[in-house]
């Protein structure tokens, strides 16, 4: 019987789920996705998700939300959107005795530990530590913005950290990414890992990448626009788009190894987010494993630490698995 209700409200899309608690992970009974701003609450959304599901006299154990922005207290503001989520206000529209907010990316982590291998897309297999003990793993997504948070073993056990890492600031490696850097600055006022990683990064990519005229056409300002330079670079249909996804792999591989660093991450690093199933082609290429690893004299330890691509969607699970937990 579905009992959890769990959900993942990004800045452009928000899922919610219905799930049962079972032993192994939670299993999913309905899901649905919305337009995070289609609603003017997240209450408002919860009771239409209820309502076409036919599910509105349901009784709900518990529930928990990743919310794609700082979590205080009861309370989170997304990030990129004038959106706010309290957890009070979910918990008195439909009776429960409390609800929880996590990051985003804090709930995302939380499903790492019960992702199945069908779910993941192996870039570097790595070699793990044989020892009967956890280590710690970390995970980073770009999508509408860049989320990065981590599990730490704590006595056996995973303790799941948020962060907002995709907010310091971006370290350009490169002539191309301190030329990348340059327009940042003048154009933002300072440069952000978000400002790099994300599908806006990609836009700006495209404008230092493109001395000429983008032979693929594209309209830097429909919002349509990042899924249109990747698909052109992957057909190969322009250069200064190719030059896009490739500046935009190698920054992501580096930064993916930059956490791995911070967070001693030899469990492994998980790649999330909406566009990372989309360029797996690119991921796959070996350019981002190579600027992953490229961190001397740690080269040699960031090559033991496993690599994955999450194909499924672990901000939803993460949320109804710490659902589950309460």
């Amino acid at each position: 019987m579905a009992n959890l209700l769990a959900g993942d409200v990004g800045g452009t899309t928000t899922r919610l789920g219905l799930f049962e608690r079972t032993a192994a992970r939670p299993r999913c009974v309905a899901t649905r996705q919305f337009t995070t701003l289609d609603y003017p609450d997240l209450p408002s959304m919860i009771a239409a998700f209820l309502a076409l599901e036919g599910r509105t006299g349901l009784s709900m154990r518990a529930a928990c939300f990743g919310v794609a922005g700082p979590v205080n207290g009861h309370r989170a503001s997304l990030t990129n959107i004038p959106f706010t989520v309290d957890a009070g206000d979910i918990a008195r529209a439909f009776g429960l005795s409390g609800a929880r907010l996590l990051n985003d990316l804090e709930a995302m982590a939380y499903a790492l530990p019960v992702l199945e291998d069908a779910e993941l897309h192996v870039l570097q297999p790595g070699r793990p530590p044989n020892t009967n003990g956890r280590r710690n793993v970390a995970v980073l997504a770009a999508g509408t913005g860049l989320g990065e948070a981590f599990l730490h073993d704590v006595d056996g056990r995973y303790v799941a950290v948020a962060s907002e890492g995709g907010h310091a600031d971006f370290a350009a490696r490169t002539g191309r990414e301190i030329e990348l850097l340059r327009h940042l600055v003048a154009r933002f006022g300072r440069a952000q890992v978000e400002d790099v990683l994300s599908g806006r990064g990609l836009v700006d990519i495209h404008r230092v990448c493109h001395t000429g005229e983008c032979k693929a056409a594209i309209d830097l300002d429909d919002p349509g626009a990042p899924s249109a330079i990747s698909t052109a670079a992957l057909e190969r249909r322009c250069n200064g788009c190719v030059a896009t996804l490739d500046l935009f792999v190698e920054a992501y591989g580096a930064e993916a190894g930059n956490l791995a660093l911070r967070t001693m991450a030899l469990g492994g690093v998980f790649i999330g987010g909406g566009i990372a199933p989309k360029i797996l082609p690119a991921l796959s290429d070996g350019a981002f494993i190579r600027a992953f690893r490229a961190k001397a004299p740690f080269d040699a330890m960031l090559d033991a630490v496993p690599v994955k691509v999450i194909l499924a969607n672990a901000g939803l699970l993460g949320a109804a698995n710490f659902c589950s937990r309460i």
